[in-house]
C-alpha cells in the first residue's frame, strides 16, 4: 500500500499532525511551527511578568493589584519566570505541569499568562472530562485569587466574574482547535482507509481476473493436449499406417503442439504481469457460440466420433458471456470424452432461445474396461471450474451416469429475453 502524499510545508504544522503518535515515534519532534509558537508563548509570558512586576512596583500602579511588601513582589515576579521557562516542557507533561502550577494560581499575578497557556495546552491535548475537572480548579483557584488580592476598583463578585469569563474564553478556544485537529486526523485516517480499502480492491480484482484466465487457459490447454495424446496414441498402434495419414497425423501434432505453447506463453505473460502493467498483459482469445461447429470439427479430425443433434442457429444473437459459457462446456465434454471414453461416440446437443434459456447437454457411452494405452490424466478440475462458471452465470449443472448408463454432461443457462 503506497502512503499518503506528504503535506507541501509539513513545518507549517503541529508535530502531531505532521507524524501522528501512532505512527513512529510516540511523541513527534516539534516542527518549526511549534518552536515558533513556544518562542512566541515564552517571549509574551517573560513581558507580562517584566510588565506586571514593573507595574507593581511603581508608585501609582495601572493595573497589577499592588502587595503588602515589595519582596512579595519580587517573589510574585521569581514564581512567574519560572513558570514562564516551564512552557518549554509544557508539550511533554502538560498535565503533570498544570497540576503542579494551579495552586499558584491563587495569589500570582506575574504567572497568569504562563498558566493561561498551560491550561490552553491541556485542553487541546487532554480529552474533555480532564478539561473540565482542571478547568472546576481553575475557578476554584479564582475564587480564591480575588478574595487575597481584591481589587480596590471592583467588587469581588465582580472580579471574580472576570476570572470566569477568562477561563471559559480559554477553554472554548483550546476545545476549537482540539476539534480542528481530531477532524484533521479524521480526515486523514478516513483517505488512508480508503486508500487501503482501494488497494485491497484492486488486489482482489487482480486475482480474480488472473484466476479467470487461469480456468479459461486450463480449458483450452486439456483440449489441445487430449488432441495431441488422441494423435500420438493413433501413431504409436498404427505404424504401418499410410505415410499420408502418419504426416495428416503429425501436422495436426506440430499444429496442436504449437498452438498449446502459445496459449501456455500467453498466460504466464498474464500470471506474470504486475502492478499496473496488468491492464496492458496479453489477452486470450475469447470464443464464442459461433466458434463451436470449428470446435466440433477439430475434433471429428482428430477421429472422434461427434453426432450433433442440434445447435443454436441464431448464435450472433447469443450474449457474448452466454456463448463462452456454452463453448467451454462443450470443451470440457469433448476433452473427458477423449481422457476417458477414447472411441466412444460422443453427442452434443445445444438448443434454446431468449426468455428459454440454452441447454447444453453432451453425452457418450460409458467406457467398458481400459483402453490401450490407459487413459489420460485429470484432476477433475476441469468439471469444477465448469461449475462455478454455470453457478456464477445463474444457471445449472448436473453430469454423472443417467438411466441408460451412458455418461451425460448437461448445464441450463439463463438466456435473457
Amino acid at each position: 500500500m503506497t502512503s499518503l502524499a506528504v503535506p507541501e510545508h509539513p513545518w507549517l504544522l503541529p508535530g502531531e499532525l505532521v507524524v501522528p503518535a501512532d505512527q513512529g515515534r510516540r511523541r513527534p519532534r516539534r516542527t518549526t511551527r511549534d518552536w515558533i509558537v513556544d518562542s512566541v508563548a515564552f517571549l509574551v509570558s517573560l513581558l507580562w511578568v517584566l510588565f506586571v512586576t514593573a507595574d507593581a512596583l511603581s508608585p501609582d500602579p495601572a493595573m497589577a493589584i499592588p502587595l503588602p511588601h515589595d519582596w512579595m513582589t519580587v517573589g510574585d515576579a521569581l514564581i512567574g519566570l519560572v513558570c514562564a521557562g516551564l512552557l518549554w516542557l509544557r508539550r511533554r507533561w502538560p498535565l503533570g505541569l498544570l497540576l503542579a502550577t494551579t495552586p499558584l494560581t491563587m495569589f500570582s499575578m506575574a504567572a497568569a499568562i504562563p498558566l493561561a497557556i498551560l491550561f490552553f495546552t491541556v485542553v487541546v491535548h487532554r480529552r474533555t472530562a480532564i478539561a473540565v475537572a482542571v478547568t472546576g480548579a481553575g475557578l476554584i483557584t479564582n475564587l480564591v485569587f480575588s478574595w487575597l488580592r481584591p481589587d480596590p476598583n471592583m467588587s469581588y463578585w465582580a472580579s471574580a466574574s472576570w476570572g470566569v469569563v477568562l477561563t471559559f474564553a480559554v477553554l472554548a478556544w483550546g476545545m476549537f482547535v482540539r476539534a480542528r485537529r481530531q477532524l484533521i486526523v479524521s480526515l486523514r485516517e478516513r483517505a488512508e482507509r480508503a486508500e487501503a480499502e482501494q488497494q485491497l480492491r484492486v488486489s482482489q480484482a487482480r486475482h480474480l481476473e488472473r484466476t479467470r484466465i487461469a480456468r479459461e487457459m486450463h480449458d483450452v490447454l486439456a483440449h489441445r493436449i487430449s488432441l495431441l495424446s488422441l494423435h500420438a496414441g493413433a501413431l504409436e498402434f498404427r505404424p504401418d499406417a499410410p505415410p499420408d495419414e502418419v504426416a495428416r497425423a503429425a501436422g495436426v501434432i506440430r499444429g496442436s503442439a504449437h498452438a498449446a505453447l502459445q496459449d501456455l506463453r500467453e498466460v504466464i505473460g498474464v500470471l506474470r504481469a504486475e502492478g499496473d502493467n496488468d491492464v496492458d498483459a496479453p489477452e486470450p482469445p475469447q470464443p464464442t457460440l459461433a466458434d463451436l461447429p470449428a470446435l466440433i470439427a477439430e475434433s471429428r479430425s482428430a477421429g472422434v466420433k461427434v453426432n450433433v443433434s442440434d445447435i443454436v442457429d441464431r448464435s450472433g444473437e447469443v450474449p457474448a458471456a452466454l456463448g463462452r459459457a456454452a463453448y467451454r462446456i462443450v470443451q470440457e465434454g469433448l476433452t473427458n470424452a477423449r481422457k476417458h471414453a477414447a472411441g466412444a461416440a460422443v453427442t452434443v446437443d445445444v438448443a434454446g432461445g431468449p426468455g428459454n434459456g440454452l441447454t447444453v447437454a453432451i453425452g457418450n457411452r460409458w467406457p467398458v474396461g481400459t483402453p490401450a494405452g490407459g487413459t489420460l490424466p485429470g484432476a477433475g478440475t476441469g468439471l469444477v471450474g465448469i461449475s462455478e462458471r454455470v453457478t456464477l452465470a445463474g444457471g445449472r449443472l448436473a453430469y454423472g451416469r443417467d438411466d441408460t448408463g451412458d455418461f451425460r454432461l448437461a448445464a441450463w443457462l439463463p438466456w435473457p429475453a
